[in-house]
């Protein structure tokens, strides 16, 4: 089957995009406060020497110029040869604070590069986070990192970096662009929710499962009691406790606990309204925090999660896979419009 082909606005952004990689200039130089300083005295100096014909203000204003030159030439030299990556974190999560990590290697074989600044741009948000690198040796690498705190939750893209210096008068800034994609998801926020104990679960017609059994998986330890079995006697520690403490396991079949979240709603199908449009977002969002917050706190005692929307979509979780595929499904989550019947045929 031959691939579609790509509509005509795709086309158009796209080229696009190329075209405006091909005019876009190799460096950026933005002057500095002090640089504005500078090229006023120069240019003061220059209307001096030429109005008084003196010879000292015309080396003054040789001496000026050359150090506008050799600040051109060692900026330029500082930001040659550099490679940057990011390493973003294995997880992230509304409201807690990540780190990410910027590596800049040095490929130059001779001479280092002083004062980098990297910029990590994100798509659609403005870029605030900067690491500073003193001095990055030839062939070799310094990594720096910076901490973040997420705001919303959902997919975050991470396209490039502006690699910057002022070496080495501070006179001027110039930078680069480098273009390293990169994503990360940001899972919902969670907060603690108190369980109701857990419940027997059925396994079958007539017959019940408790919530602790002989399974391999550990529960916990808890005090020996009289009638309890000494197969289970975890012996290094109650020699180190001074009293008999037992092996606590849990149950073969953990309980299924059921989540169900509205994702669903006829207002984003409405051209206005945008305030009750933006209410119900508001607490569509708190009703996803919330069942993010009882998917993990059911997991973390052990429960089976079948997790479904009013959608449709269904996702079932268990304590050995984590919360991580229930926290990324949530993450991903948009409110969609309900479905249209589909008309009969006469």
């Amino acid at each position: 089957m031959a691939a579609a082909a790509p509509s005509p606005p795709a086309v158009r952004e796209t080229l696009r995009g190329k075209l405006g990689r091909r005019l876009r200039p190799p460096r950026r130089l933005k002057i500095t406060r002090e640089g504005r300083y500078f090229l006023g005295i120069t240019f003061g100096v220059g209307l001096a020497a030429i109005n008084t014909g003196n010879n000292l203000l015309y080396l003054l204003l040789g001496v000026l110029l050359a150090l506008i030159l050799v600040s051109g030439i060692m900026s330029e030299i500082a930001l040659r040869g550099l490679a940057v990556r990011r390493r973003l974190p294995t997880r992230a999560q509304v409201g807690r604070p990540h780190l990410v990590e910027i590596e800049v290697h040095n490929k130059k074989t001779r001479l280092p590069s002083y004062a980098i600044e990297v910029e990590d741009i994100r798509a659609s948000q403005p870029a605030d986070k900067r690491c500073f690198f003193l001095k990055v040796s030839p062939q070799s690498t310094q990594v720096a990192a910076y901490r973040r705190t997420p705001q919303r939750r959902g997919r975050e893209a991470h396209v490039a970096f502006r690699v910057a210096t002022r070496f080495p008068f501070g006179l001027f800034e110039k930078s680069r662009l480098i273009e390293v994609p990169g994503e990360l998801i940001i899972y919902p926020a969670v907060h603690t929710v108190r369980l109701p104990p857990p419940r027997a679960r059925t396994a079958g017609v007539g017959a019940h499962v408790s919530a602790r059994g002989g399974s391999d998986d550990l529960l916990g330890l808890r005090a020996y009691r009289p009638g309890d079995d000494t197969r289970q006697v975890h012996w290094r520690k109650s020699a180190a406790l001074g009293a008999l403490v037992l092996r606590e396991h849990a149950a073969e079949g953990a309980p299924d606990i059921d989540l169900e979240l509205d994702d669903v709603s006829e207002l984003l199908a409405k051209p206005d309204g945008d305030e009750e449009r933006k209410r119900w977002t508001d607490q569509f969002e708190i009703r996803l925090r919330d069942a993010a917050s009882r998917a993990v706190a059911h997991l973390g005692r052990g429960d089976n999660v079948r997790f479904r929307t009013t959608s449709g979509t269904r996702l079932q979780g268990n304590p050995r896979l984590g919360s991580d595929p229930i926290l990324r499904f949530l993450a991903l989550l948009e409110p969609s419009q309900p479905s249209k019947p589909s008309e009969k045929a006469p």
